[in-house]
């Protein structure tokens, strides 16, 4: 994994009690699953800046780059 890779799983947080310990983006209650289901919705990258002003576009290409790595059974290590 390369460090481009690694900046951007740092923005994916599981915090035991935030949403059910669901990853979301950047501790926030934002989870990646609805940044997810939002790109196959249909809406573009811009679309959902625009309507969700609280994240960055970093934030929808760490929320693509988790569910790859999580479909590859890649194990991914959240350090508290």
């Amino acid at each position: 994994m390369n460090t481009r890779q690694q900046q951007l799983l740092e923005r994916v947080t599981i915090i035991p009690g935030l949403m059910s310990g669901k990853p979301t983006i950047r501790g926030m209650r934002f989870p990646v699953g609805d940044i997810l289901e939002m790109l196959a919705n249909g809406m573009t990258e811009s679309d959902i800046l625009e309507q969700h002003p609280i994240l960055e576009k970093d934030d929808i290409h760490a929320a693509l780059l988790y569910a790859s790595l999580k479909l590859k059974n890649t194990v991914v290590i959240h350090a508290a």
